[in-house]
């Protein structure tokens, strides 16, 4: 099961990668179609919708990478029985969190997919494509939250470089 969830979390961060190196590419098409006087519709939004997927895409690689931004203000002064109860309401509360972000992401994207949202722009892409990204994204990020607290239930979670207090 481990290795599932490692290549989960790995195969979601190269997605990220793909999606950043897309917004690279709908950039550079956008400046080399205007040196060279050409246009090409969507690339503003197409880039839009890959810099959404990698956002998103990434949360989980990162989260299991210990790269999150952390306020340890409190946490850092606790060991123990007190910072294991303390990881793991905090590790409850965001699951929730990720939850409640996976669960209206895909009500969004089956929202717009039902009333057949398109975009604004000049691509007019059907937004529910797009969509996806964030909502699987939301979903892999929950299953890594849902990971993160089982871990700390059994002792079995690694912490944050240089956080020594742990147990």
């Amino acid at each position: 099961m481990r290795k599932t969830l490692d290549a989960l979390y790995l195969g979601a961060g190269w997605l990220a990668a793909l999606f950043m190196i897309g917004v690279l590419v709908m950039v550079m098409l956008t400046i080399i179609s205007r040196l060279a006087n050409f246009y090409v519709p969507g690339t503003d939004a197409y880039a839009g919708y890959a810099m959404a997927g990698a956002g998103f895409l990434a949360l989980a690689h990162t989260l299991k990478h210990n790269e999150h931004i952390r306020v340890t203000l409190i946490i850092g002064r606790l060991t123990g029985g007190a910072r294991r109860g303390l990881e793991l309401w905090a590790l409850s509360i965001a699951a929730l969190m990720s939850g409640l972000l996976a669960w209206f992401s895909w009500r969004l994207v089956w929202q717009s997919h039902q009333f057949h949202d398109i975009s604004t722009a000049a691509d007019a892409t059907p937004l529910w494509i797009p969509q996806i990204l964030m909502a699987v994204g939301c979903t892999v990020l929950l299953v890594a939250m849902v990971d993160e607290w089982v871990l700390e239930l059994r002792g079995k979670r690694s912490h944050a470089e240089g956080d020594t207090r742990h147990e």
